[in-house]
C-alpha cells in the first residue's frame, strides 16, 4: 500500500513538473496590445495569458477601430508606436501598416495547412478571429417573411424606410469592410438606397435596443453581438443570414517592428502570436462569439451555424481596394447617408 501511494505521489509530482515546464516562464518583460475586441474577451484573455506567461506583463488598450487608427496616426508622426502588438478589425489597415514599414515579419509554421482565411505570406499579419456581418430582427414583433432576406433588400426595399439601422464606417472597421464589399457588389447606388431609406447610423448596442422596442424592423449588425445577447440575456433577437451572402471579416494580429515598438520585445510578441494562433487561443475567440480562423476547427460560436457553411456563402472582400480606396468609399457613403453628429 505504501509503495502504491509513493508511486501515485511520484506520478503527481511528475505531472506537476511537466505542467510547469509547459508554461512559458522564459518569456519575460512587457507587451502592450492595442485591440478592438470586446472588453469581456480582453478580460478572458488577460487571465489566460497570465497563466500561460507568468513572467510577462501584458497590457491591453481597447478602442474602436476608428479611435485606434486616430491614436496610431498621432504616434506614427513621432516615429514610434505605443504598442507591441495590434489586433485590429480587418486586413486593409494591416496592408497600410506593412507598406509603411511599421510591422515585424514572423513566419508561423504550417500557415497554409492551419489557416482558412487570407494571411500575409511574408508573415507581417495573420487572421486571428472572424467577425460575421449579418442582418437581425425581433421575431416577437415581426415575421421573417415580412423582412428582407438579403443585404440588397435591406437597402432597396422602400417599405423599410426609417426602420433600419447599421454601424458607422467612419469609426467601425467591420462596418467599413462591409460597405466596401457591398459597394463592390452593388455599386455606390447601394449607399444612395440606404440614404433614401433613412438608415440610422448608430452603435450595435443602440440598434439592438431598437429591435427590442420595435423602433427598427431589421438592422445590419455583427452576428457576435446578437449571439452574446442571446447567451447572456436569453434574448429572442435572431439572425438573418442574407441570401446574397454574409460578410466574413478576419481581424488580424500584427507585431510592431522592434525599433518602432513600445517595449522592443519581439520574442514575447512572437510567443503571444503563437498562443493566439493555437487551439487554446482559438477557443477563447469562439467563446467570444466569433469564428475561428483554423481549418477544420470543431467548435462554432454559441447558436451560430458552422464556419464552413458561412464560407460557402460569403461575399468576397477586395482588401486592396478597401485600403487604397478607403477615403473614396467613406466619402461616397457620407454624401449619400446622413450621419448624426
Amino acid at each position: 500500500m505504501k509503495k502504491w501511494i509513493a508511486l501515485v505521489v511520484c506520478a503527481m509530482m511528475l505531472l506537476g513538473m511537466v505542467s510547469a515546464q509547459a508554461v512559458n516562464e522564459e518569456v519575460t518583460g512587457k507587451l502592450v496590445i492595442y485591440t478592438s475586441m470586446y472588453q469581456f474577451v480582453i478580460d478572458m484573455m488577460t487571465e489566460a495569458l497570465k497563466t500561460e506567461f507568468p513572467n510577462l506583463e501584458v497590457e491591453f488598450f481597447y478602442g474602436g477601430t476608428g479611435a485606434l487608427q486616430q491614436k496610431l496616426a498621432g504616434e506614427i508622426e513621432t516615429g514610434k508606436l505605443g504598442c507591441d502588438i495590434m489586433l485590429v478589425a480587418e486586413p486593409a489597415y494591416s496592408l497600410e501598416l506593412k507598406e509603411g514599414g511599421w510591422l515585424h515579419p514572423y513566419v508561423i509554421e504550417n500557415a497554409q495547412e492551419l489557416l482558412r482565411f487570407p494571411y500575409d505570406e511574408e508573415g507581417y499579419w495573420y487572421p486571428v478571429r472572424v467577425s460575421n456581418m449579418v442582418l437581425a430582427y425581433n421575431p416577437e414583433l415581426f415575421k421573417p417573411e415580412d423582412l428582407p432576406k438579403s443585404f440588397e433588400e435591406f437597402a432597396f426595399d422602400e417599405s423599410l424606410k426609417g426602420l433600419i439601422s447599421m454601424g458607422n464606417p467612419l469609426t467601425s472597421g467591420t462596418t467599413m469592410a462591409s460597405v466596401a464589399a457591398l459597394s463592390d457588389l452593388y455599386g455606390y447606388e447601394y449607399f444612395e438606397a440606404l440614404g433614401k431609406n433613412n438608415v440610422m447610423i448608430e452603435s450595435g448596442s443602440v440598434a439592438l435596443t431598437k429591435l427590442e422596442t420595435g423602433e427598427c424592423k431589421v438592422i445590419m449588425v455583427l452576428e457576435e453581438s446578437v449571439l452574446k445577447k442571446r447567451h447572456d440575456e436569453g434574448s429572442k433577437l435572431s439572425v438573418i443570414y442574407p441570401e446574397d451572402g454574409v460578410i466574413l471579416i478576419p481581424s488580424t494580429v500584427m507585431s510592431v517592428a522592434a525599433d518602432r515598438s513600445a517595449n522592443m520585445n519581439i520574442a514575447a510578441a512572437e510567443a503571444v502570436t503563437d498562443w493566439l494562433l493555437s487551439e487554446v487561443g482559438q477557443k477563447y475567440i469562439v467563446q467570444g462569439f466569433m469564428h475561428s480562423v483554423f481549418k477544420g476547427f470543431a467548435e462554432n460560436p454559441f447558436d451560430s451555424i458552422s464556419t464552413d457553411e458561412l464560407i460557402e456563402t460569403t461575399i468576397e472582400l477586395d482588401w486592396v481596394r478597401t485600403y487604397t480606396q478607403r477615403d473614396e468609399i467613406q466619402q461616397a457613403f457620407q454624401q449619400a447617408v446622413t450621419i448624426a453628429k
